[in-house]
C-alpha cells in the first residue's frame, strides 16, 4: 500500500527535527507517573516521544495512550507507541516502535499507511536485511534503532552489547534514518555522534533525572554543540 501525504509529514518531522528520544518506563521513573514524565520531556522541548508499558492493562494503556496523544499534538510533538499497534491506531499515535519477535512491519505498514514504523535491530545481519529491502523499494520500515549499545538494565536478560562502534557498521548497510540505545549517558553524547548518531533513544537518563525537563534541555544541547563539532 502507497504512503500517504501525512506519512510524508510525520517523516520530515522526525528527520528534521529529533534529537533526544525519550522513551517512558514508570517502573524506572523514581516514582513518578508517565504523565509526569511526559509533562518533564516535553517542557524540555522533545520532539517525539515513545510510551513503553508492558504492564498496564489494555484499558488503562489505552487511557494513557490518549493522553499523551493530546499532550504530544498540543505541543507539537511526534507520538510514538511501543510495540502495540492496537493501542496505536486507536490512539491516533504517528508511529509505532516494534521489535523483531513483534508484529511483522509489513503487516502492519498495510493496514497503517499514515504510521511511521520503527524496527529494532539488535545484530548486523538484521540490518543488512533491512538495507536489502530499502533497495528493492519494498521497505515497509522508516527508520530504525540500533542497539544496544552499551550495558543497560531496562530490559532483563541481556548480555551482548553492540558498542558505539556498531553505528558506523550498522548504518553502512542500511541508509534509512536510525537511532540508537542502550545504556546511553551524558558522557556518551560526543561518542556516539562521532560515529553518526543523530537521534538518541534513551530511558533513565531521563527518567531517572531529578529535573526531567532540565535534563533534556541539557541533552538536547549537547547533542546540538557535538552535531556542530563534527561537522567541522
Amino acid at each position: 500500500m502507497s504512503k500517504s501525504s501525512l506519512y510524508d509529514r510525520r517523516l520530515q518531522q522526525f528527520i528534521d527535527c529529533v534529537d533526544i528520544y525519550p522513551v517512558s518506563c514508570e517502573r524506572l521513573a523514581a516514582g513518578r507517573s508517565d504523565r509526569e514524565w511526559l509533562d518533564g520531556v516535553l517542557a524540555g522541548g522533545a520532539s517525539v516521544v515513545q510510551l513503553r508499558d508492558k504492564i498496564s492493562e489494555d484499558r488503562v494503556l489505552l487511557e494513557k495512550a490518549r493522553y499523551f496523544r493530546r499532550k504530544t499534538r498540543e505541543a507539537g510533538a511526534l507520538f510514538f507507541v511501543n510495540d502495540r499497534f492496537d493501542i496505536a491506531l486507536l490512539s491516533d499515535a504517528d508511529g509505532i516502535h516494534l521489535g523483531q519477535d513483534d508484529l511483522p512491519a509489513a503487516a502492519v505498514r498495510m493496514l497503517a499507511p499514515d504510521m511511521i514504523i520503527g524496527l529494532s535491530c539488535n545484530t548486523e545481519e538484521q540490518a543488512v536485511e533491512l538495507g536489502r529491502l530499502e533497495q528493492c523499494g519494498d521497505c515497509p520500515v522508516s527508520y530504525y534503532n540500533i542497539g544496544p549499545l552499551y550495558p543497560t538494565g531496562t530490559k532483563e536478560g541481556l548480555a551482548d552489547f553492540l558498542g558505539p562502534q556498531a553505528i558506523e557498521r550498522f548504518s553502512r548497510h542500511c541508509h534509512l534514518p536510525f537511532t540508537v540505545m542502550g545504556g546511553i549517558k551524558f558522557r556518551h553524547i560526543s561518542e556516539i555522534t562521532g560515529y553518526g548518531a543523530r537521534r538518541i533513544a534513551v530511558v533513565t537518563a531521563l527518567s531517572q533525572a531529578e529535573d526531567i525537563a532540565g535534563e533534556t534541555r541539557r541533552l538536547r544541547a549537547v547533542i546540538a554543540g557535538a552535531r556542530r563539532q563534527k561537522e567541522k
